[in-house]
């Protein structure tokens, strides 16, 4: 999300491929999220997320690869955090981890480009529910708006997301090598959208 000219108009303009990978590696990034909430609260299992990942990742450049999409559905459901069960916040960009790697699988399955481009504002909205619950300010409406987006660490999710964008408009042409470099950076980068890093 960024106040630059046509930041979805570009996004939506890229080829499927290139919405896939914009939309892998963002999940790759939400991924702490639920690794830390699975520790601490000791629900569900990280590797079924990691494993989908995996496959996501592996697909983008190896057209022999078949998976069941409609099995790791079902495994991300079993794995999906119920908001009502936890009394702690990490259970929310826990649960947007989830469900960002099953809307991706969902719209893959339908070549729903639209849900896959809505990664983006779904990775934005776990950041933006992260600085309201941070914050020790009492806004309203346009106002909380104006300070969330304002905020440092959705400014560092804007750079990002336009900074992803960028490398994938400049290369075009999805090789393995791409897309290995690119899944190396964000995992070895280590920190999620909201600044979790888990060791």
């Amino acid at each position: 999300m960024t106040k630059k000219t046509g930041f979805f108009k570009r996004l939506k303009a890229l080829e499927l491929p290139q919405k896939k990978l914009f939309a892998i590696a963002l999940c790759q990034r939400m991924l702490p999220n639920y690794q830390l909430f699975s520790e601490v609260c000791e629900f569900g299992d990280p590797a079924v997320l990691s494993t989908v990942l995996e496959l996501l990742w592996q697909s983008q450049y190896d057209n022999k690869l078949k998976f069941n999409i409609d099995v790791h559905l079902q495994r991300l459901e079993d794995n999906t955090p119920e908001p009502a069960d936890f009394d702690t916040y990490g259970v929310y960009p826990a649960m947007d981890a989830v469900v960002a790697l099953s809307t991706l699988l969902g719209a893959i399955q339908t070549n729903l480009e639209e849900d896959i481009t809505n990664i983006s504002k779904l990775s934005s909205s776990t950041v933006a529910n992260y600085i309201e619950t941070i914050s020790d300010v009492d806004l309203t409406d346009d106002a909380l708006d104006d300070y969330v987006f304002a905020h440092e660490v959705m400014e560092e999710e804007r750079a990002l997301q336009n900074t992803l964008l960028e490398i994938i408009e400049e290369n075009p042409k999805i090789t393995a090598e791409f897309v290995k470099g690119l899944r190396k950076d964000i995992i070895e980068a280590g920190v999620s959208n909201i600044g979790i890093s888990v060791a």
